[in-house]
């Protein structure tokens, strides 16, 4: 698909912001090139260039080739269905009569988030972890708006962070653990917060988001997700704070 040259723009834009980051997050100290963590000010400071980058970020997330790559994704994933009972190999037969009209609801804020499904499994270590199972569909518009809200992020997030990254995993962790071990380190610290997931201030998550998005409607979209019902049992439970893990958006928004 060819590029308009308003498309052709807003990338060269975003690639500036990219280098100018990359600047910003490199440093040479004593020969190195190890990256530094952004000072409030610093961090601030790219948040509002990149604020003024996404004030139509929607209308990215809902592209045709997006959509397709959420879907594949989703397809790749697997997994059970929501609350309406929609299996995952049935998704692109729905998206191949639906896909337009997905992208019009959703451009013009009237797609509707449905609740998500309650599934509870058992902790190794004891007691239960609750995970809320979305739809299909749902679950193809998070990892669209994944897709596109990583591009911002990922640069931003620490280098000693491994969980949800993309190109990254519990093994390499381990691996870097092991060179710290070499290096002559000897302590280690774990920290776990008790039911962080559950508890995180959905007020709060939205104001720091709006710091680095400008596009209100996704912004109101994401809200949407957060505070989308539990459903057990056929009984359907408001939220008011957490995020059920289970769905493709939830690493995004930590």
């Amino acid at each position: 698909m060819r590029k308009s040259k308003g498309q052709k723009n807003e990338a060269s834009q975003q690639l500036k912001l990219f280098s100018w980051r990359a600047g910003e997050l490199t440093e040479t100290s004593s020969g190195g090139t190890g990256r530094r963590p952004l000072d409030r000010e610093e961090l601030l400071s790219v948040l509002e260039k990149q604020r003024t980058l996404t004030e139509n970020l929607s209308e990215r997330i809902v592209d045709h080739g997006n959509l397709m790559r959420a879907y594949k994704q989703v397809a790749k994933n697997g997994g059970s269905s929501g609350i309406d009972e929609m299996e995952v190999k049935e998704l692109r037969q729905w998206l191949g009569g639906n896909i337009d009209k997905l992208r019009e609801m959703l451009l013009t804020e009237q797609y509707e988030v449905s609740a998500v499904r309650k599934v509870e499994i058992e902790k190794p270590e004891g007691g239960k972890r609750m995970l809320g199972i979305p739809t299909v569909k749902d679950r193809l518009i998070q990892q669209a708006i994944h897709q596109e809200m990583s591009r911002y992020y990922e640069p931003l997030f620490s280098e000693s962070s491994y969980g949800f990254r993309p190109g990254r995993s519990a093994h390499d962790a381990i691996k870097q653990a092991v060179e710290y071990i070499k290096e002559g380190k000897e302590w280690v610290v774990d920290i776990d917060l008790e039911k962080f997931f559950d508890k995180i201030n959905h007020d709060r998550l939205m104001q720091r988001l709006s710091k680095g998005i400008g596009d209100k409607k996704l912004l109101r979209l994401i809200r949407a997700y957060l505070k989308s019902g539990i459903m057990d049992h056929g009984i359907t439970e408001q939220r008011t704070a957490g995020t059920p893990q289970g769905g493709p958006i939830t690493p995004c928004t930590q």
